[in-house]
């Protein structure tokens, strides 16, 4: 029997197709869910953007018919907007509005379930006798099973992507369906040398040339971020400096980029031009670089001798930072692209990115999948984990989950104890 699902203003922004994808039941769109829709759609942003696809959609099944009674849509079912009556809850907000739309039409008609990304709503929604479910089209938990180093003669035969495996004291790398090399061990990145082996199989992976995507993912102190934005500025600056074929990727710039949570807020409300306001969320971001530049006993010419500071880098262009909010629509070739904390990402977000991405160009993806700020993502449903599940088939990505913290013998300690 088919069913009646009555979808939340949160599911559209995390997906504004989704509508599309509940087969043949029928789709429910409260008013209050369009006037929410209308109120975000104004500005730049991922929000509004996905605000105005949401809607463009909707308004063209209102071209085919009429939306009060039902239009149908491609999957077989049907796509209805509805206007509530009197709200059934003491306090009249829009997701109490949303959830009495759904306990009246479970007075009256077949089964009816709520589709909520807002976890207080699917609570309020079950006190309420509704079912209540998340949105569920691009959750997955691909991320559990893959990204360890294998040990031995195992191997990950049912995927393609680039990993690791070790035999005695000897690391190798294979992709494809049998494609093996050794890789050379203790190698150093801008003086920072591996210490375990999860971070050699990273440095690894974030310099060779045929790896494209990079996603790593692990806990804080794990060198994610550290590892990703020295082996940036060594392909980029060793290019600079040196002909050889090892450094013949010619990366031209280091970008780093961090989601603003939420994504796609104005980052204004802080004094200063751009580089000022995003100083606050990006100072992860200079802290990495600060250990960078310390720890650099490489030689550099005479002229060049302020190679050394955070300052320089950034000055000179080597490395630049900026928000996710501006990067819709650009074009960005013979980049080493780094988005950081990229568990705050929706899945959109992330096919934004890597649409971006010019020929000659590595995107590196960091985060830790059990730590999100979002409020409306979880470790199955972020874009980082989306795309883990999309490329985890693909040779020239690869996927590392790092385990063990490598900060500080303290830190290690707080993240076991605490």
């Amino acid at each position: 029997m088919s069913k009646i699902f009555v979808i939340d203003t949160n599911v559209l922004i995390h997906d504004p197709e989704a509508i599309l994808y509940f087969a043949d039941n029928d789709v429910v769109l409260p008013i209050t869910v369009i006037e929410e829709l209308d109120k975000l759609k104004r500005g730049n942003g991922e929000i509004p953007y996905s605000s105005r696809q949401a809607l463009r959609l909707i308004d063209s099944f209102r071209e085919q018919g009429n939306l009060s009674g039902g239009v149908k849509l491609p999957g077989g079912g049907s796509l209805r907007v509805v206007i509530e009556s009197e709200s059934c809850m003491h306090e009249k907000s829009n997701d109490n509005r949303i959830i009495s739309t759904a306990v009246a039409m479970a007075r009256s008609t077949k089964a009816v379930i709520l589709v909520s990304k807002d976890t207080s709503v699917r609570i309020k929604a079950h006190a309420m006798g509704i079912d209540t479910q998340d949105y569920l089209k691009d959750k997955t938990t691909v991320f559990q099973k893959y990204g360890n180093i294998i040990n031995g003669d195992s191997q990950d035969d049912d995927i393609r992507s680039v990993r690791y495996q070790t035999s005695g004291d000897k690391i190798f790398r294979t992709y494809g369906n049998d494609k093996m090399e050794m890789i050379k061990r203790q190698r150093a990145v801008m003086s920072i040398y591996p210490k375990n082996i999860e971070q050699e199989c990273a440095i690894d992976a974030l310099r060779a040339p045929h790896v494209n995507v990079v996603a790593l993912t692990g806990m804080a102190g794990t060198g994610k971020t550290l590892l990703a934005v020295a082996a940036g500025l060594h392909l980029v600056t060793k290019t600079k400096t040196k002909g050889t074929a090892e450094f013949s990727n010619n990366y031209e710039q280091v970008m780093v980029a961090r989601p603003i949570v939420p994504l796609g807020n104005d980052i204004g409300f802080l004094p200063g031009d751009i580089q000022e306001k995003l100083h606050p969320w990006m100072q992860p971001i200079y802290d990495n670089l600060d250990v960078i530049v310390g720890t650099s006993d490489e030689q550099v010419d005479e002229k060049d001798t302020d190679y050394r500071s955070s300052d320089y880098l950034i000055e000179s262009g080597i490395i630049h930072i900026e928000p996710l909010t501006f990067i819709r629509g650009r074009s960005l070739p013979r980049r080493y692209l780094i988005i950081d904390e990229a568990q705050n990402l929706r899945p959109l977000d992330v096919k934004t990115i890597i649409t971006r991405c010019g020929e000659g160009t590595k995107v590196v993806f960091t985060g830790d999948l059990q730590q999100i700020d979002s409020p409306f993502l979880d470790a199955a449903s972020n874009g980082l984990a989306y795309l883990i599940n999309r490329f985890i088939q693909e040779e020239n990505f690869c996927y590392l989950n790092m385990k063990h913290s490598a900060r500080s013998a303290l830190a290690e300690q707080a993240a076991i104890l605490l």
